[in-house]
């Protein structure tokens, strides 16, 4: 351990935790699972910035790591549900809440479940996208271009806006 890589692990979490619990979040819907993989993916910053030669900026390399190690942790997850292209998913509960705030909060539950029935790649990409990312740092993230992440963002976005438009229509049909 040097006074370097404590300084920079200090200044990622300082600026990049509350970004890496949500990707967590994303990625897992186990609580506790989801507690654990951000765990691990702290674990792999720390041990990473032995490597660090700033020969990109902070924010790409904690983002290229955390991504890796959610990436990884899909992978490994066989165990868990199968991710189908999000054009495959047929229903899932439409929104039938009055309230505003039960209404937004089913909203963005959905959001999640669709996101976690993504792809991981695109998962990662939207996700990204979602913390306001631009795409040429998404891009430098993931390894994709810049042009493939915009139409994975836009695929994505589409596909979202179907599911409400869908679910709204469904709502309002007998």
């Amino acid at each position: 351990m040097t006074k370097r890589q404590e300084q920079l692990y200090r200044e990622a979490g300082d600026q990049f935790a509350p970004a890496i619990a949500r990707l967590a979040r994303a990625v897992e819907r186990n609580p506790d699972k989801a507690r654990d993989l951000e765990q691990d993916i702290h674990c792999a910053l720390w041990s990473s910035f032995e490597r660090f030669e700033a020969q990109c900026a902070l924010k790409t390399w904690v983002y290229r790591v955390a991504h890796n190690v959610a990436a990884d942790h899909v992978s490994k997850s066989a165990r868990g549900p199968k991710k189908v292209p999000l054009e495959e998913i047929e229903t899932l509960p439409a929104s039938g809440n009055p309230e505003a705030e039960a209404a937004e909060a089913h909203a963005l539950s959905q959001v999640a479940a669709l996101i976690q029935q993504l792809p991981p790649l695109d998962a990662q990409v939207i996700v990204l996208w979602l913390e306001g990312e631009s795409g040429t740092d998404i891009a430098d993230i993931t390894g994709l271009s810049p042009s493939a992440v915009g139409v994975r963002v836009h695929r994505t976005k589409a596909l979202l806006a179907d599911h409400f438009t869908m679910s709204s229509n469904q709502g309002t049909n007998p």
